[in-house]
């Protein structure tokens, strides 16, 4: 079984491309992901995407926060596949089914793990801007990490608990184990 929790942090803002509804112009500084066949992070610079292609290519699962409408969006031009086709589990779907509205990471996570995130995609820009590329990483890593860890304890729990002003609220999920992808194998025909 092989699971991918992906991040990525990007080179531009909104605000320069024309606003939202146009992740693919804001162009990818770094991804990161945590694999958990291997227990393995790696990050990936925007010339390196095309190792990341073959590694999601491969998984049995892609998880993140906001991926569906924000990641995937930002890597589509950098794959020769459809992204959406992958099989994924997207932790901001269920958040929006069960409340009727976004909750932030940073909240899930403060309510749900007691932790909170390192920065926000702004910083993470400017650290790009500026050549702290082993901050952006930091950053990157911090929030796999952190969806990994909601991922895990929704998945043991069947729920993950955001900070609603001053209460901890929950937010039911009913996430499974996906099946893992089958190996074609060719059959030889010896007549």
């Amino acid at each position: 079984m092989k699971k991918v929790v992906l991040d990525l942090e990007t080179q531009k803002e909104f605000a320069e491309v024309g606003g939202r509804g146009k992740n693919h112009l804001l162009k990818i500084s770094v991804c990161c992901i945590y694999e958990t066949d291997t227990g393995k992070y790696s990050s990936f610079m925007e010339n390196e995407i095309p190792k990341l292609s073959e590694i999601l290519q491969n998984a049995d699962q892609i998880i993140g926060f906001n991926i569906k409408d924000f990641d995937f969006e930002v890597l589509r031009p950098y794959l020769n596949f459809d992204v959406h086709s992958l099989p994924y589990l997207d932790i901001i779907e269920d958040v929006q089914r069960h409340l009727g509205h976004r909750v932030g990471l940073n909240s899930i996570a403060q309510a749900t793990l007691g932790t909170k995130k390192s920065g926000d995609g702004k910083g993470a820009i400017a650290y790009w801007r500026s050549g702290k590329i082993e901050l952006l990483k930091k950053y990157c890593f911090d929030d796999v990490r952190i969806t990994k860890e909601v991922y895990e304890y929704g998945l043991v729990n069947k729920k993950i608990l955001y900070r609603d002003f001053f209460d901890i609220k929950e937010i039911p999920v009913d996430w499974q184990e996906p099946e893992a992808k089958k190996t074609v194998q060719k059959q030889v025909s010896l007549f």
